[in-house]
């Protein structure tokens, strides 16, 4: 019996054949989604000097795709409740793919900006869709590791489309660049779309006959752990794209060129999918609460060493920047299915993932305020300084974590 004809059925009734491969499958489209968003970060100094921007432009650029991300995320997530997830993920990668690409195109700041929004708009269905195909596929035991598994897919994409970008600006051009990985991205989706059908997963879903509660609310079994929760996943994503948005203009201030942009990046995106995998296994030994406050205090010391080192030794941190900047991220996705019932979780991935969104979408535009006004040195400051503010809120978020997990 598929998920698709009992969607509030047991992890356990689907085989574990099914399950592999749903993962593989929302894997892929994680894997070019996250390289849609990270390669912005190399693009943006080249747009910066092709268009003559300002930061506070820069980081309104940033905030179009976040923006996107922040508002449709959750409508996302409760729309598939209705029509299915096959059906937006495959959509929202060939819309992203072609707007990706038609940034080809773009001959002024505002026809960058409008289509930003629009790959966003594409980009808005992968994460709650994706986490909760995921999610039904795995049984609670298991699900945690296959989370990380496709968190740490989603930094490989960064990774290798953030060189990939990078060599290929240098080699073909930007706009060249755009259009092939744009073409890619439309191609996984079409790819999606087939795989899904072909394992009944994700399709429209029959009404239930009789349901255990109201089909109303949004399902939480700990609203203050959720609220907690997601008050750290707001700084963490603030504080995450905040940083990745301007450290290249620093870069270029200590002397590096577009082709160690791109390097520094994937340094970043490097350590940070072995962030993922390495954060997931310390959170199962020592805990979720001490894994979160080791991992946001790394944050924001490294990032105050980057700001004060030399080129090259700013580079050699890079990667444990990447470490610690995205390792808390992966337990606290993890972590959201602990504090809500399981038909609910396509609208509480949705209302999490619009959270970090909305925070990313802030942040580039509060920062580039500061780098015009007070230098990117400042306002990189700013971000390791706000990036401990987590710590007392993950103090508060322990007594609710389940038990085994936040000792």
């Amino acid at each position: 019996m598929s998920v698709r004809e009992q969607p509030g059925e047991p992890a356990s009734a689907k085989s574990p054949a099914d399950g592999r491969r749903t993962l593989a499958i929302t894997c892929s489209a994680h894997f070019v989604h996250d390289g849609i968003a990270d390669a912005f970060y190399v693009l943006l100094p080249i747009w910066a000097q092709a268009f003559g921007l300002s930061y506070v432009q820069v980081g309104t650029l940033r905030m179009a795709y976040s923006t996107a991300m922040a508002f449709l995320q959750l409508p996302a997530g409760m729309l598939a409740e209705r029509v299915g997830e096959r059906t937006l993920l495959a959509g929202g990668s060939m819309l992203a793919g072609v707007a990706f690409a038609l940034l080809a195109t773009s001959q002024s700041y505002a026809a960058l900006g409008a289509l930003i929004l629009l790959a966003g708009t594409g980009s808005a269905v992968q994460h709650p869709i994706a986490s909760t195909l995921i999610s039904r596929a795995y049984a609670v035991a298991s699900r945690r590791a296959a989370l990380g598994v496709y968190n740490f897919v989603g930094d490989v994409g960064k990774m290798v489309v953030a060189a990939a970008m990078g060599l290929g600006i240098v080699a073909i051009g930007w706009r060249s660049s755009v259009v092939l990985y744009g073409l890619i991205v439309v191609g996984v989706g079409l790819v999606t779309l087939v795989a899904l059908a072909s394992l009944a997963v994700g399709g429209p879903r029959a009404p239930r006959k009789a349901a255990p509660a109201p089909d109303v609310g949004w399902g939480f079994t700990n609203p203050t752990g959720f609220a907690l929760l997601g008050a750290i996943q707001l700084i963490d994503s603030a504080c995450r794209t905040g940083f990745l948005t301007f450290f290249p203009f620093l870069l270029i201030a200590k002397g590096a060129s577009v082709a160690s942009i791109g390097f520094g990046l994937s340094l970043v995106f490097v350590g940070g999918a072995a962030g993922k995998l390495v954060c997931g296994l310390i959170a199962e030994r020592v805990g979720i609460l001490r894994t979160v406050i080791l991992t946001e205090l790394a944050t924001g010391a490294l990032i105050a060493a980057v700001v004060v080192a030399p080129l090259g030794w700013a580079m050699v941190l890079l990667m444990p920047v990447g470490v610690a900047l995205n390792g808390t991220s992966s337990v606290l996705y993890g972590t959201v299915a602990e504090f809500v019932r399981d038909d609910r979780q396509s609208r509480s991935y949705g209302l999490f993932y619009t959270l970090g969104s909305a925070a990313g979408a802030t942040a580039p535009f509060v920062f580039g305020i500061v780098s015009d006004f007070a230098g990117v040195p400042t306002a990189l400051m700013l971000v390791a300084a706000l990036a401990v503010t987590t710590v007392p809120i993950a103090l508060l978020l322990g007594p609710h974590i389940a038990k085994g997990h936040g000792a």
